[in-house]
């Protein structure tokens, strides 16, 4: 099945850069594109892709709330976003995360790695780097946000003890097969553990685990410096 990307950028020429990468490969075709976050969410809405990637910085309404936006629509429940940024460090990142992006690459990445990154994020896996992971999100997610509500620790009441267990692994970043390793578990149990947790938690995806693991209280960062 092919998977359907829209692409949202400012710059038509990193569009049609893209359009042509993504194109050449046969599993994958640009649906539509975007100059900016209101025509991104509108095109989203007309064409249901199964991935947006987006820029955060366009005129406008930029990538953050068109992200916002498109990750509030019931009938794009089955779309994902995928980030496009040159600062994996940007707090604007970590915003996008809570507003519902699945991850973010940076705009200097290879061919194989952005392709690969689609097809990632259209499986439903999120896209979060070790370095996103491990500094960014506890760095940033963990912190209340004006705008941003945390999400309450009884929002875990659901979850059996292995699921919590689980997530909390996977929000320090380890992938399923590090999370099996240290629990003498496969990695398919690994990743039911994980399925099951989202449907409790109406999670889209692994990094809306990882959100809500900080926000609730179930994981908490680690002081700088600390061990």
């Amino acid at each position: 099945m092919t998977i359907r990307v829209l692409l949202a950028d400012d710059q038509a020429l990193l569009r049609a850069t893209f359009r042509i990468l993504i194109d050449s490969d046969p599993g994958l075709t640009v649906v539509a594109e975007a100059a900016d976050g209101r025509e991104a969410t509108e095109l989203a809405l007309a064409h249901t892709p199964d991935v947006v990637l987006m820029d955060i910085r366009m005129p406008g309404t930029d990538g953050l709330a068109a992200t916002a936006a498109i990750c509030s629509r019931p009938e794009l429940a089955g779309t994902r976003v995928l980030i496009l940024t040159t600062f994996e460090n940007d707090q604007n990142v970590a915003k996008a995360l809570r507003a519902g992006a699945s991850g973010f690459l940076g705009k200097d990445v290879g061919p194989d790695v952005l392709l690969a990154g689609i097809r990632t994020v259209a499986a439903g896996d999120s896209l979060l780097s070790p370095t996103a992971t491990r500094t960014l999100i506890t760095r940033f997610l963990a912190a209340p946000d004006d705008d941003t509500p945390l999400a309450p620790p009884a929002r875990l009441a659901g979850l059996t003890e292995r699921e919590r267990e689980v997530m909390a692994l996977a929000a320090h970043g380890r992938s399923n097969a590090e999370i099996a390793d240290h629990l003498v578990l496969s990695p398919l149990t690994v990743r039911s553990h994980i399925q099951r947790a989202m449907t409790k938690l109406h999670a889209r995806d692994r990094a809306q685990l990882v959100v809500i693991a900080y926000q609730s209280g179930l994981v908490r960062p680690r002081a700088q410096g600390g061990g």
